[in-house]
């Protein structure tokens, strides 16, 4: 059965995705978080959500899927040894370096390689479990033939976006917001100007940047049947009627019934 993750933007996250049926879910620390504007994690406020999570079986994963820098290496393996002690059953990163840096710290936490590392082939997720990932978060923009393929070919767990926001580039590589307004998305700070009206002499003329969200929950029998060993929410600055609506879609999906997507349509757009 195929475990469905729900993101946690802050701790008043946690019931919806609890009371809903989630599997794990991800969150973000104070630090090296991908969604620096998101409320996100203290120490102790992990803490209370390991063990919440972990009375009910479910599983917490700690995003820490920033780009570090060179100066920031020692606060970067302090963030993996707090995850670690508060209790967190894997880590989210993007930088070849810092997951160096988590191996060596804690070199039984599992890692998982981030979307942002855009790992859109067999060789690319072939070449992560080479570096010691347990776990795949593979592109938004793979199609199913692709991910088919991809399942097939490879010895590590899969992990798939099923609903939630489409950024207009391979997740995690626009540098749209950081030349526009020195906000990196890769440093948890992208300003989403995707999302901002454009045209042509002066006049707005729509969004044409902006991606509806993605909504597979329709299809997620078919994603289990690939093998794929994890279905991943988006919405970590997203509010808990959301979480609670998404996961219950993707569940009721699982169980063969008709998703309710009438209710997640109506708490986001």
């Amino acid at each position: 059965m195929s475990e469905i993750l729900a993101p946690l933007g802050g701790l008043s996250d946690l019931p919806a995705a609890l009371n809903t049926g989630a599997d794990a879910v991800y969150l973000g620390l104070s630090e090296f978080s991908a969604r620096k504007n998101a409320e996100n994690f203290s120490v102790e406020e992990l803490k209370t959500a390991c063990t919440e999570c972990h009375k009910r079986g479910v599983k917490v994963y700690a995003a820490l899927n920033t780009l570090v820098y060179d100066s920031e290496t020692e606060k970067f393996a302090e963030c993996v040894k707090s995850a670690a002690e508060c209790g967190v059953d894997g880590l989210i990163i993007q930088d070849l370096g810092a997951a160096e840096i988590a191996k060596r710290v804690c070199p039984k936490l599992p890692r998982h390689a981030s979307t942002q590392m855009t790992l859109n082939s067999t060789a690319g997720v072939n070449a992560a479990q080479q570096l010691g990932f347990c776990r795949a978060v593979i592109g938004r923009e793979l199609s199913f033939e692709q991910i088919k393929r991809i399942a097939e070919n490879t010895g590590i767990e899969l992990e798939v976006f099923v609903h939630g926001a489409l950024c207009m580039c391979y997740s995690g590589q626009c540098e749209m917001s950081a030349v526009i307004g020195r906000r990196s998305g890769n440093r948890g700070a992208c300003a989403q100007p995707c999302r901002l009206p454009y045209g042509f002499s002066g006049r707005a003329d729509g969004h044409p940047l902006s991606l509806k969200d993605a909504c597979l929950a329709p299809f997620v029998p078919e994603m289990m049947d690939l093998g794929v060993a994890c279905l991943k929410i988006e919405g970590r600055m997203k509010r808990p009627e959301y979480v609670a609506a998404a996961v219950t879609a993707c569940r009721q999906s699982l169980a063969g019934e008709v998703p309710d997507l009438e209710t997640l349509q109506s708490v986001f757009s």
